[in-house]
């Protein structure tokens, strides 16, 4: 019965959903174009054929799964497309073929993975991980965008493996920390206020904390490896309900940082340009100010949908692409497209409160962590 309720749900908020992207695309044409968009029914269409599908799948394969999870993710996805094919259409479509193969992806974890234990294997996906995140180090495949070495280029497919990776990593956190939980939660004896476990015990603190500042040095991406960072420690914490992990990791992080910014130019300018753009408007400076400029423009109830000027926004149909919805939706529409996350995120927490294992309580945990903290970097970094 519950199961049938939450489905019946979550087929009603995807045609919600459906229609808040098409009504999005559709004034964004008219906003740019002056006419309705001929494939706006085929767009719609095939929008809502590949959800209903995820969704049948859900219904026969998770029946008691939760019920807002893939309408939200419907949702931002599909508001990202229509704002990505507003500056680029080329890219849009890349976007669209991604989306198919993500759903295709979902659809077939469901198949495949009919059990959480069944990924409860810490050292391959550990490997697995690590070595994705490592490819754009590998001469000939790696290539460097904006200063960071994280794309990789297989032929005409270019992609970020850290996205892969991020995943991998999470359920390797998942299963290790329940097998090192106990010996973990033990305090043997104390630094001031604080109480740690035997040296040795902390090696995998020290290891997640080395391996986010080599990150941070051969691919020089401060964003990804605070978010490896913070995606072990904040699932350290939840395992063990020690706040002296997050001190150590938080004092850890900051002396990595520190070093980083000191020692590297690229990270330096980074940090200093979020610090104060204005330092140099028209040059390092000058991407973090159009995103200012355009979240001003778009005041409470924004522009409107294609009525805006995000192409003075430099990268605004990949990390910027928030100030160019909330030129277009203004304060509203803007933080609407927040609380989405914000929902994602507390669902996703619901979902390990409920668990019944630790493994899954862990991994639904770190995932909404994953995805919290990468949403928060990101508009963190334009505001």
């Amino acid at each position: 019965m519950i199961g049938a309720h939450r489905r019946t749900t979550e087929l009603g908020l995807i045609v919600l959903a459906v229609l808040v992207v098409g009504g999005a695309y559709t004034l964004a044409s008219l906003g740019t174009e002056a006419s309705l968009p001929a494939n706006v029914i085929p767009f719609l269409g095939v929008i809502f054929g590949l959800l209903v599908g995820a969704h049948l799948a859900v219904r026969r394969l998770a029946p008691l799964a939760d019920g807002i999870l893939l309408p939200l993710a419907a949702l931002l996805n599909g508001l990202g497309y229509v704002w990505i094919a507003r500056l680029d259409k080329d890219l849009a479509a890349l976007q669209a073929t991604w989306t198919a193969l993500g759903i295709l992806g979902f659809v077939l974890t469901l198949v495949f993975v009919r059990r959480m234990r069944d990924l409860d294997t810490p050292y391959t996906l550990m490997i697995v991980g690590v070595g994705l995140l490592l490819l754009p180090l590998v001469p000939g495949v790696g290539r460097t965008i904006n200063g960071a070495k994280i794309w990789v280029s297989l032929g005409p497919v270019s992609f970020q493996p850290g996205e892969f990776a991020k995943i991998a990593l999470a359920i390797s956190f998942a299963a290790y920390l329940v097998r090192k939980r106990e010996v973990l939660s033990m305090a043997t004896f104390k630094v001031g206020p604080f109480s740690f476990p035997e040296p040795r015990d902390l090696g995998p603190v020290m290891l997640a904390w080395g391996f986010s500042l080599l990150v941070m040095f051969f691919e020089k991406d401060l964003g990804s490896s605070l978010l490896f960072f913070a995606l072990f420690i904040t699932m350290v914490w939840i395992a063990t309900q020690r706040a002296t992990y997050l001190a150590l990791g938080t004092v850890l992080f900051s002396v990595g940082a520190l070093f980083a910014w000191r020692t590297f130019d690229h990270v330096q300018t980074r940090v200093d340009v979020w610090l104060d753009p204005w330092q140099d408007p028209s040059g390092k400076g000058f991407q973090v100010i159009q995103g200012w400029f355009s979240l001003a423009a778009g005041g409470v109830t924004g522009k409107g949908p294609g009525l805006g000027q995000p192409n003075l926004i430099p990268a605004a149909d990949t990390d910027f692409i928030f100030a160019a919805i909330g030129e277009e939706l203004g304060l509203l529409g803007g933080s609407l497209v927040l609380v989405a996350f914000v929902l994602m995120v507390g669902a996703g927490f619901r979902i390990a409160l409920t668990a019944d294992r630790e493994f899954d309580k862990l991994l639904a945990a770190g995932l909404s962590t994953l995805l919290g903290v990468q949403a928060f970097i990101i508009v963190g970094g334009i505001t």
